[in-house]
């Protein structure tokens, strides 16, 4: 790609927080435009784009990318473009904030059309031709949507006229776009064609209405960020800091009385307090509640000083602040200014890194105990070396979030046909009725989990408002709340019949809908989701005689492709995050439900992009946060491997073993004199009691780190480095230090940890065992003693605490022959998941986290059986690099009969079908030609064999 294109955007700051601009490019095609024989628009943007072309949505982009590697993309327009006028409009969002798949670089749109016609080639690319307006619709108080992803939505349709990308709009009143530089210029160093397909767009609708009721809100609910007032450099990443400090607002009321108070901030813990008028309410004095702290007050008519005290760790959750009262409230600056709030500080501040919290955040706690009994706004003066005003931009005046979830009353009514109505498409729309006792709640039900872009179409009074929300989990009375996930969209109607696609992903099952000042019934001819996700041109299946089992694929089948996005995402609601080693685990299922051998490619690919930041390369990419999970490097040096078991493709492995050289490389620096690695970092495995402190020997990733060493000398010498054997030395000297200091006598099992101050262990756990079998650390005596505890787990240790464990717990009984209990554990854990009506799985099994099931219920990493019931049921494995040989070993177990397919990585698949006669296994299978096979018994039966073959297609 030859760029003449250069990056534009508008006038002002660089990298605005949470700007949505709007740009367009007019243009002539004569009466010969049909004799087009090509034309191809190149584009991409910083932080996100939609494009139209003549009025109609073309696409969505770019895909997430490293700002040195910006990716591009590009499109057909021949289709489109016709003769007379024509329009290019792009609506781009720049975040100003650096996200968990985003790295923040600076406003910028790039874009070139190439036509190509008998008579020659045109180049028409962005220059300081193009016009720029901010999109005046788009409000930009509002609050992040969560610490991983960007700002929640909320638009005004009146505001900004919705004709601004047909081309009959007249932009002669925009500006002129601003030259940022050429391609190449930085931050954008190099740019990179999209290298997978566009994903895939499906209309859904809601398949019930779950209830209808009366709400009303409370009177105020604003949500502040707090992160960026304490610490305004913390927009240019995305690491967790800690501070100490205050805000303080008045609370003028028309008379004399009580007030409820909520605040939330999610993860905070006690670190929150209020004080009004010099009365002290710390967080024990607070009530619970499934949304935050909640706290009745003592108002004296006239102002009040409310402070809010706020102290610990913040990864980007807003403050949120909501009150209510029959009196007549108003939030009043303290000391003036443009927004309702001061802020006192910070008394401390820190980033921290890599999770290290050994470290307290030093304050000064008697200025917090002074400070906190401030009785007036006079009372601040004392501090205003420390007073700050908020500005307007970190306040988001209606937290729809809050005002969903936390509302004064609500009150239960029938629906009926006309409100049922809404979802069926049809001529007929459905109607939301105006209620007089307050606003109309509905909740509408999906049927199962969806990801995409919610859409509305719908006839309103002017200023009408419609709040959106969307939630994953409800049963009987109670409602999973997404704290931590401002999953909401609010939109404000013009007159009249209107559409709304948002451009901002959400995954949800539920869809609360609250109509808002209404002048009229809202007729709704439609909402529903433009459902998203990776393509794929083939599927696995797989049904066997367990009803139960065949549920449980299922959902394995449904969570895994909502989790596949532009990379896979670990669930596609509350992060939408590449975390590379959980994708691991996701690459093997999904080479069994769908092939998508491109997507994986791609994730692996862009792991190594991390070592600009670190040579232990991060957990999760591209990042502002730099953190470092050593599991998930080992775990994806192990990806690497089995993606070569699976494709075969030799170039793929040389390109990235210099990459995988580099950061193991690295680690072994970080072995210590008893030859174990020993690490300051975020030494995760489970969400489960281990003892994996962040800084020690830490047993489970030395094991993991031995089997990363070993897929490094096949990789390696698969790449022609005869040098790679190194690894495998390293390998073996690793599994005897973890043999000869972490193994405990007394107790016969591997232990945890060694803490830093050379403390060792005294948990044992479940998870420990397993990955010292799984990796072959475990032998001999040793080996046998671990198996026991697997097939019977003691009682007193930690146990299995998420279904991404259990994918390691069901790889070891596997390869231990234990097949059966494999079975067992799958229908029980998951069992319970179906028993609670999930369509997907559960990011943790219940209990953990401290959630009543689960914090997430669409979790790409539980997906497990989705691999395990095509592998070991139907029993369809790999018999070498590109699966030019492949296994059949089908271990029946408990089960009559099973059938299934599993996808080929060049396409086509292997059919297979059994059935137990007795002792004897009537199995069926069918392949292409090429594809050559190998067919093993199970323990104790006779095989009887129908082979088929298919043939290539003539081309």
């Amino acid at each position: 790609m030859q760029w003449q294109a250069s990056w534009i955007w508008l006038e002002g700051e660089p990298s605005p927080r949470n700007a949505w601009v709007c740009f367009r490019k007019s243009f002539e095609l004569d009466r010969h435009a049909s004799r087009l024989e090509e034309a191809r628009l190149s584009i991409t943007a910083d932080s996100r784009y939609v494009l139209y072309v003549n009025g109609q949505l073309v696409g969505r982009g770019p895909v997430r990318s490293w700002p040195f590697e910006q990716s591009y993309d590009t499109y057909d327009l021949h289709h489109l473009l016709r003769p007379g006028r024509n329009c290019l409009a792009v609506l781009v969002t720049h975040f100003g904030v650096s996200t968990f798949s985003y790295v923040r670089g600076r406003g910028g749109l790039l874009a070139q059309l190439e036509l190509s016609t008998g008579d020659g080639r045109t180049t028409l690319g962005t220059d300081g031709s193009w016009k720029v307006h901010r999109h005046l619709g788009y409000s930009r108080r509002t609050t992040r949507i969560s610490p991983q992803q960007g700002f929640v939505e909320q638009l005004d349709a009146r505001a900004w006229p919705g004709e601004w990308t047909d081309p009959v709009y007249d932009d002669s009143g925009w500006e002129d776009a601003k030259i940022v530089g050429p391609a190449g210029t930085p931050p954008w160093e190099r740019l990179v064609p999209r290298d997978i397909p566009f994903l895939t767009e499906e209309v859904l609708h809601p398949t019930r209405v779950v209830s209808l009721h009366s709400v009303v809100p409370p009177q105020v609910a604003v949500a502040v960020d707090m992160r960026t007032i304490m610490m305004p450099d913390s927009a240019d990443h995305a690491e967790q800091v800690q501070y100490a400090g205050f805000l303080a607002t008045i609370l003028r009321a028309d008379g004399e009385g009580t007030a409820r108070l909520l605040l939330s901030k999610p993860w905070l813990g006690d670190g929150i307090a209020a004080s009004v008028n010099g009365q002290v309410y710390w967080a024990d004095r607070m009530t619970r509640t499934p949304t935050g702290r909640e706290l009745h007050l003592e108002l004296s008519a006239g102002d009040n000083l409310l402070l809010v005290y706020v102290c610990g760790s913040d990864h980007a959750d807003p403050l949120r602040l909501a009150l209510d009262s029959d009196l007549g409230l108003e939030l009043v600056p303290p000391l003036g200014g443009e927004s309702p709030f001061v802020a006192i500080g910070p008394l401390g501040s820190r980033v921290v890194r890599n999770f290290d919290f050994s470290r307290p955040l030093e304050y000064d706690e008697a200025a917090v105990q002074r400070i906190s009994s401030c009785a007036s706004a006079a009372d601040l003066h004392a501090w205003s070396h420390l007073l700050r005003p908020v500005p307007p931009e970190l306040v988001s005046p209606a937290d729809v979030f809050t005002l969903c979830t936390w509302p004064r009353r609500r009150e239960r009514l029938s629906t009926g046909k006309d409100v049922e109505a809404m979802v069926v498409p049809s001529q007929d729309p459905g109607v939301a009725p105006i209620l007089r006792a307050g606003d109309t709640e509905l909740v509408l039900d999906f049927g199962q989990e969806v990801s995409g872009y919610l859409f509305l179409d719908v006839e309103a009074s002017e200023g009408t408002v419609i709040d959106l929300y969307g939630f994953e989990f409800m049963e009987d009375d109670y409602r999973q709340d997404t704290v931590g996930l401002d999953n909401t969209l609010r939109y404000t109607c013009r007159e009249g019949r209107q559409r709304y696609v948002s451009p901002q992903r959400r995954g949800l099952r539920y869809l609360m809908l609250t109509v808002r000042h209404a002048r009229a019934p809202l007729r709704v001819h439609g909402v529903g989701v433009v459902q998203s996700t990776y393509p794929v041109s083939q599927a696995g299946t797989f049904r066997c005689s367990d009803p139960l089992l065949n549920d449980i694929w299922e959902i394995s089948r449904l969570t895994t492709k909502l989790c596949m996005e532009d990379t896979f995402v670990d669930c596609p609601a509350y992060e939408q995050t590449f975390w590379v080693g959980d994708s691991r685990n996701e690459a093997l299922i999904a080479y069994y439900l769908f092939g998508a051998e491109g997507l994986v490619r791609r994730c692996l690919r862009l792991v190594p992009g991390s070592r600009r930041y670190t040579p232990l390369y991060m957990d999760q990419v591209p990042s502002g946060w730099v953190s470092v999970i050593p599991n998930w490097t080992f775990l994806w040096v192990m990806a690497c491997r089995e993606y070569y078991e699976r494709t075969g493709d030799l170039a793929f492995v040389q390109g990235i073993w210099p990459d995988i050289q580099y950061t193991l490389d690295h680690y072994l620096q970080h072995i210590n004199g008893d030859g174990l690695l020993e690490i300051s970092a975020w030494n995760l495995l489970d969400w489960a009691p281990i003892d994996q402190p962040n800084s020690g020997v830490v047993t489970h990733q030395n094991c993991f780190l031995v089997r990363a060493l070993m897929d490094a000398d096949e990789l390696g010498r698969s790449a022609g480095d005869e040098t790679a054997r190194r690894y495998a030395e390293r390998a073996r000297e690793l599994a005897a230090a973890i043999n000869a200091h972490l193994w405990c006598p007394q107790h016969r099992a591997y232990i945890d940890s060694i803490h830093a101050d050379g403390r060792r262990s005294d948990t044992l756990s479940m998870q420990t065992q397993v990955v010292a079998l799984l990796t072959g650390v475990a032998e001999g005596d040793r080996a046998e003693v671990v198996r026991s505890y697997i097939a019977s787990p003691p009682a007193g240790w930690v146990q299995i605490g998420s279904p991404f464990m259990s994918f390691f717990l069901y790889e070891a009984m596997v390869r231990q022959g234990m097949y059966a209990q494999m079975l067992e554990d799958v229908r029980h854990k998951y069992g319970i998941m179906l028993e609670h009506g999930a369509t997907t799985c559960w990011e943790t099994f219940p209990g953990a986290l401290g959630a009543r099931y689960t914090r997430s219920h669409c979790h790409a990493w539980s997906a497990a059986p989705g691999y395990f019931l095509g592998a070991y049921v139907l029993g369809v494995r790999p018999g070498g690099p590109g699966w030019r040989r492949v296994i059949v070993a089908p271990q029946p177990c408990d089960l009559a009969w099973a059938r299934g397919s599993v996808p080929l990585p060049r396409g086509d698949r292997v059919d297979v079908s059994w059935r137990r006669s007795g002792q004897k296994l009537l199995l069926r299978v069918e392949r292409p030609r090429e594809v050559e096979l190998e067919v093993v018994p199970p323990e104790g039966y006779e095989l009887e064999v129908e082979e088929r073959v298919r043939d290539i297609a003539p081309q």
